[in-house]
């Protein structure tokens, strides 16, 4: 295992910490003693590993979507996050078309109230019909390889979050396999960055997700953890991901997701120590009481 000081775990230019994450009118501060920011999740699919259908009935009423929402930001979540594809193992893909008509509801009527909103996509036509509806991030666990994404990125002041994922949702699972996890998962990153920001997409308006679960074991996603704050020191705001995921179920015995709520409180805390600045949750209340505690309790980040 590569150690601390290992030239690969350093941005291309030895660059300072970015200041600060833009995404649109927002702005969040990318320092280890600001408060970490809080993204809730709001999964507008049937087939979620976590919550699937809890949001979805025969009439598709968009607004038990946006009570939810509503609810997360109540209990301290900073961005909602809205996705409507899943991207659980073994998921089918479903059409842009489909997928429009999941997610701009909710998101067209939490921007207008002046939320921050997420769309969690990986299609160039779903980002466009996103960012017109208000959304100010794209969530995106193809790291904007699709083509066209990146120019509808860079043609809008969003922030982005780029995620590393082995394979696609359908089969990502299904022996993934590394020589080095963390050295190929920082490379493909750094690669990404520098793809972004030759597009145009500011250096400020980048984060970053080493994507827990996408084509990933549980060591894998162990050795990750472990080892976050070298891919923190990249520099750019560092998203962790780790709610209510299958490793937690292993590592717990908790074989339904709703009941890894403590496991996904922990893991989260765990990002945070070694550098992650934006958790994204399912468990909202709990992981901002967490967050509070942990913050008075004057523990060393």
């Amino acid at each position: 295992m590569p150690s601390d000081l290992d030239p690969h775990f350093t941005s291309p230019a030895d660059r300072q910490r970015q200041s600060q994450w833009r995404a649109g009118r927002f702005s969040f501060a990318n320092d280890l003693k600001a408060p970490v920011v809080v993204m809730g999740i709001v999964n507008m699919t049937p087939d979620s590993f976590s919550d699937g259908g809890a949001l979805l009935n025969d009439a598709f009423d968009p607004q038990a979507a946006v009570s939810r929402a509503l609810q997360m930001i109540e209990n301290g979540a900073d961005i909602v996050d809205v996705g409507g594809e899943s991207t659980r193992p073994g998921a089918a893909p479903v059409g842009a078309d489909l997928e429009i008509a999941r997610v701009i509801p909710v998101i067209s009527a939490l921007a207008k109230a002046g939320h921050c909103v997420s769309v969690d996509t990986k299609k160039p036509a779903v980002m466009r019909a996103a960012i017109t509806a208000g959304a100010s991030v794209v969530n995106d666990v193809f790291a904007l390889r699709a083509e066209g994404a990146m120019a509808i990125c860079a043609e809008h002041d969003v922030g982005v979050v780029l995620m590393h994922m082995q394979g696609e949702p359908a089969t990502m699972q299904v022996l993934p396999r590394y020589n080095n996890v963390l050295l190929e998962v920082t490379e493909f990153l750094k690669q990404r960055i520098a793809a972004c920001e030759r597009a145009g997409i500011a250096s400020d308006r980048i984060a970053i997700d080493p994507g827990f679960g996408f084509g990933k074991t549980m060591e894998h996603n162990v050795e990750l953890t472990q080892h976050l704050h070298q891919l923190a020191a990249l520099g750019y705001p560092l998203l962790a991901g780790w709610s209510r995921k299958g490793t937690l179920g292993t590592l717990t015995g908790q074989k339904l997701a709703k009941d890894r709520v403590s496991a996904s409180v922990a893991a989260a805390l765990a990002c945070v120590a070694r550098g992650a600045r934006i958790v994204r949750v399912h468990d909202v209340r709990e992981t901002v009481d967490a967050l509070k505690v942990w913050s008075v309790m004057g523990v060393e980040l």
